[in-house]
C-alpha cells in the first residue's frame, strides 16, 4: 500500500491562504468538515495583506462597462493612469484585454451587474454572520464611504450609474456644500460634489481581519499547512494534490482559491480560465497622517484612501502584468501626490509602499463553481477588487456545493466554463 493510500483522507483541502480560502475554511469547519488549508507562503500575505480594506457591498457595477471603452485607450497610454499595461506585457495580456472589451459591450453589462448585485446582497448577510460567529465584529467599521467629484459635469456623468445602483436597493446620498464638509472635513475646494454610501464598510486592517478569521477557523479544527501545490488530479477517493516536493495529499473535495496563481493549477485539470494578475499599488502612512472619517473614493483617478488602525492607506489603480514584471512604484508615488492635492493637510512622511496582484477576470465576475473536468474540485477565485467584500458569500456558496445543498443564489453567471 502506498503512502498516499495510507494517509488520512481529508474532507476538504483548500489551496490558497488568502481571505477567500480562509473564509471558506471557516465556513466549512463550522459545517463539521475536516479541513486542510494549504498556503505556499504565509496566510494573508498577498492581496489579503495590502488591499484597501473595504466591504464594498454597493460596488455592483463591473469594471468592464460601456464607459470603459472610451476611457481605456487614454488610460492604457498613460503609464501612471488608473489602468495600465506596460508595453512589454501587452502581447501576453492581449487575449485577456480582448475578452475585457467584449464584456464591456452593452449586451453583457446588464447580466454582469445583476449577478454582482445578487452576490453582494448575499455577502452583506454572510459577512455579518461570519464576523458574529467568529467573534470579530469589533474589527469592522460601519461609517460608509464617499465617492468624490471635481466638477458638476463629472458628477452628472455618474448619475446613470447611481440610478442603477439605487434600483438594486443600494442607498446613496448625493451631497455637496456643508454636508460634504461634515462627512469629511479638510477636503480641497476642487472637490465640489460627492455620493455617500452608508452601506459601505471597512475593516481595521485587512491582514489583521483575515488572520482573525483564520484563528477562528483553527479554533474549529482547521489545519494549516505550508506547501506549494503543483498539480491537482482525480483519484478513486476524491482529489489528489501533489506538492512541489513530491508529497501527495488526498481529500474528498478540493477548493482552488489561490488567486491569480489559480490559472496554472486549474490548467493541470485541463481547465483553461482567463484569470490574470492585476497589480495594485499603495502607500500606508502612519496613524494620524490625516483625520480621515471614512474611506474616500476617487473613481476618475482609480484610487481610494482608507482609514485603518495601522495608518492611512492610499492606493488602488490597475496594472496588468505578469508576476515577474518589474515593479513600478512610481504608480504609488503618483497616487500619493494626488491624495495630497485632494487632502491639503495630509502628512506624507513615513509611508510604506506595497504592490500586490489581484486575480481578475475579463467580465469582472469571479469564478465560483465545480471544475468542468473534475467535479470534486471547486473553483473559487477571480474576484478582482472585491475579494474581501465577497469572501463570506463565496465561502457560503462553496460550502453548499460541497455539502450537496442548493446554492443560495444562481451561480451560473460565475461558472468556470463561461468563456
Amino acid at each position: 500500500m502506498s503512502a498516499t493510500q495510507e494517509a488520512e483522507l481529508h474532507d476538504v483541502a483548500i489551496v490558497g491562504g488568502g481571505i477567500i480560502g480562509i473564509a471558506t475554511a471557516f465556513r466549512l469547519a463550522a459545517s463539521g468538515q475536516r479541513v486542510l488549508l494549504i498556503e505556499r507562503d504565509m496566510p494573508a500575505n498577498a492581496a489579503s495583506r495590502g488591499n484597501a480594506g473595504a466591504f464594498a457591498f454597493p460596488a455592483i457595477l463591473p469594471l468592464a462597462s460601456p464607459g470603459i471603452l472610451f476611457k481605456a485607450p487614454k488610460w492604457l497610454l498613460d503609464p501612471l493612469g488608473p489602468l495600465a499595461i506596460p508595453p512589454a506585457e501587452f502581447p501576453a495580456m492581449l487575449p485577456w484585454l480582448l475578452r475585457f472589451l467584449r464584456a464591456s459591450m452593452p449586451d453583457r453589462i446588464e447580466a454582469s451587474t445583476a449577478a454582482q448585485a445578487a452576490l453582494n446582497r448575499l455577502t452583506t448577510e454572510e459577512t455579518a454572520k461570519l464576523t458574529r460567529e467568529a467573534g470579530i465584529d469589533h474589527l469592522v467599521r460601519r461609517d460608509g464611504a464617499l465617492e468624490l467629484y471635481e466638477s458638476e459635469a463629472e458628477w452628472r456623468a455618474s448619475l446613470a450609474a447611481w440610478k442603477r445602483c439605487q434600483e438594486a436597493g443600494i442607498e446613496v446620498e448625493h451631497v455637496d456644500g456643508e454636508r460634504l464638509g461634515e462627512l469629511q472635513p479638510g477636503l480641497s475646494p476642487r472637490l465640489t460634489k460627492a455620493v455617500f454610501m452608508p452601506q459601505w464598510q471597512t475593516v481595521s486592517d485587512p491582514r489583521d481581519y483575515a488572520l482573525a478569521v483564520l484563528k477562528a477557523a483553527q479554533d474549529r479544527g482547521v489545519e494549516v499547512m505550508t506547501g506549494h501545490v503543483a498539480s491537482l488530479g482525480e483519484t478513486a477517493r476524491g482529489v489528489r494534490l501533489t506538492l512541489e516536493n513530491g508529497r501527495e495529499i488526498e481529500a474528498q473535495h478540493a477548493v482552488l482559491a489561490a488567486g491569480p496563481w489559480s490559472k496554472t493549477l486549474a490548467a493541470t485539470l485541463g481547465d483553461a480560465l482567463p484569470v490574470t494578475p492585476e497589480r495594485g499599488y499603495n502607500t500606508t502612512l502612519p496613524p494620524g497622517a490625516f483625520d480621515l472619517k471614512r474611506q474616500l473614493i476617487f473613481a476618475a483617478h482609480g484610487f481610494v484612501i482608507t482609514p485603518l488602525e495601522t495608518g492611512i492607506r492610499v492606493g488602488g489603480a490597475s496594472e496588468l502584468a505578469r508576476f515577474d514584471a518589474p515593479v513600478n512604484f512610481k504608480r504609488s508615488k503618483h497616487m500619493l501626490d494626488k491624495a495630497a492635492a485632494f487632502l491639503p493637510g495630509l502628512k506624507r512622511e513615513g509611508g510604506v509602499e506595497w504592490m500586490g496582484s489581484r486575480p481578475s477576470m475579463p467580465d469582472s465576475l469571479p469564478v465560483i463553481g465545480r471544475s468542468p473536468r473534475s467535479p470534486r474540485v471547486i473553483h473559487a477565485f477571480g474576484h478582482g477588487h472585491l475579494g474581501l467584500t465577497q469572501s463570506a458569500a463565496t465561502a457560503r456558496l462553496v460550502s453548499e456545493l460541497i455539502l450537496g445543498e442548493n446554492p443560495s443564489i444562481d451561480i451560473s453567471p460565475f461558472r468556470p466554463d463561461r468563456f
